[in-house]
């Protein structure tokens, strides 16, 4: 299904209270070096261009993922620019939590090297327990000090307890995703909907931002919210606790240093 609001422009919020604000960052995407994903480096840069984002988030899948780049691919980033497009490139992981314990699948060697660093649970490498434990190993890894952004913790593939996880995430500066993809009916996540509904409730509680993610595996769906975007409408979100149009709030609240790459 093509986005609603085409393939040229990256889309503003709707359905809130004042002005509509135009995103201008996507933090988690993935290209070929994934594995499963089926554009390069430049085509997201372009493409991210061509939608008006400024800010990129490149995460590939850290090992844990079958088929993904090896842990050499993190080492050598130090050759790509930062600089595309007139595009500003974040190069990074989406880090696996692997157990309730909270293990994740590079070590911090292997962080420092990366600009930004998402941390999320998926099915193929995840060894969980009851929803207490599951929830454990998601606070862990919020309080892992390396992690910036939780992706997709609302999709139903672990039991969680959310109330929890947002206060955590609000005393580590760490960003919840809302998650476009795993919203998507193709994808079967009957948990998704009701659980990103609970999330953003409780993040509305307690006033805690959040961001939007794409988790675009080819060029097209950068900055793709589309089915996230009814749920912010139907929870009314307060559109200041979206990062997705307030870059330097975003990079200030998550501790990024832009500086170093050209």
């Amino acid at each position: 299904m093509e986005s609603p609001f085409g393939p040229g422009a990256a889309q503003p919020l709707e359905g809130w209270q004042g002005e509509s604000p135009h995103f201008l960052l996507d933090l988690h995407t993935h290209t070929v070096a994934s594995g499963h994903a089926y554009s390069t480096i430049q085509e997201m840069a372009q493409a991210a261009a061509t939608k008006g984002i400024q800010y990129l988030g490149i995460t590939e899948h850290a090992p844990g993922i079958p088929g993904t780049c090896s842990p050499i691919y993190f080492r050598n980033l130090h050759v790509v620019p930062r600089q595309m497009y007139g595009v500003r490139l974040l190069l990074g992981a989406e880090l696996n939590i692997l157990d309730t314990h909270g293990t994740l699948d590079l070590d911090e060697y292997h962080y420092q090297l990366l600009d930004i660093r998402i941390a999320g649970i998926h099915s193929l490498c995840w060894t969980g327990g009851t929803r207490r434990e599951n929830t454990n190993g998601m606070l862990a890894a919020i309080h892992n000090p390396w992690t910036h952004i939780i992706s997709h913790p609302a999709d139903g593939t672990a039991e969680l307890y959310f109330e929890p996880i947002v206060l955590a995430a609000r005393d580590t500066h760490t960003l919840l995703e809302i998650n476009s993809s795993s919203l998507n009916p193709v994808r079967h996540k009957a948990a998704a909907r009701p659980n990103n509904l609970e999330l953003l409730q409780l993040c509305k509680k307690y006033d805690v931002p959040v961001i939007l993610g794409s988790d675009a595996h080819i060029s097209f769906s950068i900055a793709d919210y589309q089915y996230a975007l009814p749920l912010l409408a139907e929870t009314q979100f307060p559109a200041e606790l979206v990062v997705n149009d307030k870059p330097d709030f975003c990079f200030q609240y998550l501790g990024i240093d832009l500086g170093g790459y050209s």
